[in-house]
């Protein structure tokens, strides 16, 4: 396929950083995504808090492969292709939870939690040494790895490991994972919902400072008509470019934090709470860390599809696209394991109000996203998204566009199958086809 546009321009001596909208729209685009980087990423499928007993399990979407994940009965986590070995049928049909074996319901084989199959009908019938070589087990993932309690699979056999793709949003994850000294779970529940927009517009606004104050211009007005729900209105930060296209928004904000930033709202109660959660923080990190868990919020991003939002609440949220312009996205809240009632009520409220599907904010993101889809129809005449915002700047601040540069650099290079992205002077014919046409 030819195109005379080139989807990612970078003009470094005007720092000028553009964006093909065709990048939004185009099927080739999206298929050579799901060859290029789905199928060659770290790719989140749950958190380990939701296997905390042997024989407990989750089954998930990940870039269209139905998994199952288990922790078996000796304590360890799996991840398997949710397939039955022998015609194909889905083996587990739950969401989640607890049980040692599975049985396929179309012919009834059983299999351990570990994956090893146990049972059949008919056994006789079967060879003397068939599954000698376990190929009647369930297929495993390529490969499986945690970090900070955060699981994830990869279909690419031979990914670099785990902490060495994550770069430096291990530090971010670091953050996350210890402001429990009992450890962090995810909240029972979670978010489905879908938007009518390309999955990297969500990209780009989950980890953009400078919407909030316009977009969200509501949810401000009602905090600032709640008694003390808002403690000023400024945002003070930085964004941060982690490496492998992994990117951070690290900053103060006016809200409060159930971790330990109390706001007047939460009265002389919450205040002895949040004092005694502060002191818990320093006792066990330091004053320096304690201070940046607590008054500091954080928008990360995992390259190239996990976000997690550290900010009046924890939300972990994963998007895959169906099509060009549609998007499902699943959210999930995670807090301290040990949290009182009343912290988690505030948490869950805070979770919910802003980050929920019905919340002040995501209704707000996904009204703009869809208007920029909208918009990007007319792509071959207004063809760029401009991306400049902090360009060249030693520190960029709060409300710059780095963190969407570095995850936009990143992709490019998995698209093109470069080193480097496509500079002024380097024009592109159109993507490459190759991926798409394998896959």
């Amino acid at each position: 396929m030819k195109d005379d546009l080139s989807l990612v321009l970078i003009e470094e001596e005007e720092q000028r950083f553009r964006v093909s909208r065709g990048a939004f729209v185009r099927e080739d685009v999206m298929a050579e995504e799901y060859a290029r980087i789905f199928d060659k990423c770290w790719l989140y499928v749950c958190h380990e808090s939701e296997l905390a007993k042997p024989g407990d399990f989750v089954t998930r979407t990940v870039a269209r492969r139905n998994l199952l994940v288990t922790r078996d009965t000796k304590g360890d986590i799996n991840a398997f292709f949710n397939t039955c070995p022998h015609r194909g049928a889905t083996v587990c049909r739950e969401p989640s939870g607890n049980q040692k074996n599975f049985q396929c319901f179309y012919h009834g084989w059983v299999f351990g939690c570990d994956g090893s199959l146990k049972s059949q009908p008919g056994k006789e019938s079967y060879g003397e040494h068939f599954n000698e070589a376990g190929n009647a087990n369930l297929v495993p993932v390529p490969r499986f790895e945690i970090y900070a309690g955060f699981c994830f699979v990869s279909y690419d056999p031979g990914i670099q490991s785990l902490p060495d793709y994550l770069a430096g949003a291990k530090e971010y994850l670091d953050v996350v994972a210890v402001q429990s000294a009992a450890g962090m779970q995810i909240s029972q529940g979670g978010q489905q919902y879908a938007i009518r927009a390309n999955w990297k517009l969500l990209v780009e606004n989950s980890v953009d400072g400078y919407h909030a104050v316009s977009t969200h211009a509501s949810y401000l007005d009602y905090l600032k008509n709640t008694n003390g729900s808002l403690t000023s209105t400024a945002f003070e930060g930085h964004g941060h470019d982690l490496g492998n296209g992994h990117a951070a928004l690290e900053y103060r904000a006016p809200w409060g934090r159930p971790i330990a930033s109390w706001i007047p709202l939460w009265g002389e109660e919450g205040k002895q709470e949040i004092d005694e959660l502060f002191n818990q923080l320093v006792e066990h990190h330091g004053q320096e860390m304690a201070e940046r868990i607590a008054h500091k919020s954080r928008n990360i991003l995992i390259y190239p599809n996990l976000v997690i939002n550290d900010i009046m609440a924890i939300t972990v949220r994963t998007f895959y696209p169906e099509a060009p312009d549609y998007m499902v996205i699943n959210g999930w809240a995670l807090a301290p394991a040990e949290e009182s009632d009343w912290a988690r009520k505030y948490r869950l409220s805070n979770f919910l109000e802003f980050l929920g599907p019905g919340g002040f904010a995501t209704p707000d993101d996904v009204e703009a996203l869809e208007s920029c889809q909208n918009g990007f129809r007319n792509y071959r005449q207004v063809p760029y998204s401009d991306i400049s915002k902090g360009m060249g700047k030693a520190m960029p601040s709060y409300d710059d566009e780095l963190q969407m540069r570095a995850f936009w650099t990143q992709w490019d290079r998995q698209i093109n199958g470069a080193p480097e992205p496509q500079r002024i002077g380097q024009a592109d014919t159109g993507p490459v086809s190759s991926a798409a046409e394998a896959a």
